[in-house]
């Protein structure tokens, strides 16, 4: 079985977890938290990172540490995790949702810009898959209409935009570290800035906005948002690998390129400019065969996942609104399994299951009036 994805837990992380039990201090104190947000921002190329339990709360401290509340526009990709939203909802502030640009799937410039009104206070950008969005644009925009750049970075650890580490444009950014990341702590997320102020705002609310003067005061709502030392002590062991996990990632990629040269299947594009990491390797087929061909795979023993679903289309957003872009995208595509583990030979196997699939559908299919060609499939 190929699995979509597994962690690769081949450093420090059981000597580093020993330590931590060994010190007694398994919660969310203790020596590894530091070292791992010091070594985390260090690693990004940023002034300020604080640790937070998952990656969701993450996003919801950050646009509580610069100000998002009720009143307030977020504009948003509607392609992307449910969390990116329900975190702007759970502010109280509106979410306003974008179509996506054809090739990089992600958040399309010219209809954040077409989106903008008198109530937006910031702009969610999302680096989905491990691609960068068009930040030069992007930073463009809110800085002419002055906005908030939140950034969304819980897929793309190791994506670069102009050689700049994506999170390091935004007013306030974040990070996951679920067991299907880049890196991971278990559960964990990381939010960072480059504001002090910032900074200090997501620590003090993350730890019940406690007194930094008197014992069990509390000057505000707060919350429990903190991360463990036993997970810090593994995000530190992940960290030291990141670089040869990234690199293995890439690697990958040119595989399932190579591999898959020929097929009417289309990869999401590596944006200029910019540095994809390759989370999770996607591509597009049509959107006829997208389902049957999981299904094939699935039976042969390959776990795919379909895109993200468009989150306005959800029951608790429904506006009723067409993004022509995000839909198709979101209805042809699917995730090939990505991780670090894998050899050219599993590439060569998978890779040979979706070929066969495509065999099959040829043979069956003969009396179809439209040439078998890449356009066939509504890939071209």
């Amino acid at each position: 079985m190929y699995p979509l994805y597994r962690p690769y837990l081949s450093g420090k992380e059981r000597q580093l977890v020993n330590e931590c039990l060994d010190s007694t201090w398994i919660s969310s104190r203790g020596e590894f938290i530091g070292k791992f947000e010091q070594q985390f921002a260090d690693y990004v190329g940023v002034r300020h990172a604080t640790t937070v339990s998952n990656g969701t709360v993450a996003l919801h401290l950050a646009m509580l540490a610069i100000g998002i509340g009720p009143g307030d526009e977020v504009i948003v990709p509607t392609l992307t995790y449910v969390a990116s939203v329900n975190t702007i909802v759970q502010t109280g502030a509106t979410p306003v949702f974008v179509d996506s640009v054809e090739s990089t799937w992600q958040a399309d410039p010219s209809a954040i810009e077409r989106a903008v009104t008198p109530r937006t206070k910031a702009v969610m950008v999302v680096h989905l898959y491990g691609a960068s969005c068009d930040m030069e644009a992007i930073s463009r925009i809110c800085k002419e209409r002055g906005l908030l750049l939140i950034e969304d970075c819980a897929e793309a650890l190791g994506t670069l935009y102009r050689g700049r580490h994506v999170g390091t444009f935004g007013d306030v950014s974040t990070f996951s570290f679920f067991g299907n990341k880049t890196i991971t702590t278990g559960e964990g997320g990381m939010v960072i800035s480059n504001s002090a102020d910032v900074h200090k705002k997501a620590y003090h609310l993350k730890t019940q906005a406690v007194s930094p003067t008197q014992e069990y005061w509390h000057d505000a709502v707060g919350y429990n948002y903190r991360m463990t030392n036993i997970c810090a002590a593994i995000g530190i062991a992940q960290l030291e690998q990141v670089d040869r996990i990234l690199r293995k990632k890439r690697q990958i990629a040119g595989w399932y390129d190579q591999y898959l040269a020929g097929l009417p299947v289309k990869r999401q594009a590596e944006p200029a400019h910019s540095t994809h990491s390759w989370w999770l390797y996607s591509v597009l087929v049509s959107q006829e065969l997208r389902d049957s061909l999981r299904q094939h795979l699935r039976r042969r023993s390959v776990e795919t996942r379909p895109l993200f679903p468009l989150v306005h289309a959800f029951p608790h957003y429904d506006t009723g609104q067409q993004f022509p872009v995000a839909q198709a995208i979101s209805k042809s595509g699917f995730n090939l399994p990505s991780y670090p583990d894998l050899n050219e030979a599993d590439i060569r196997i998978i890779t040979s299951r979706v070929r066969e699939f495509f065999e099959v559908t040829e043979s069956v299919d003969v009396d179809c009036e439209v040439p078998a060609s890449s356009k066939r499939y509504g890939v071209g």
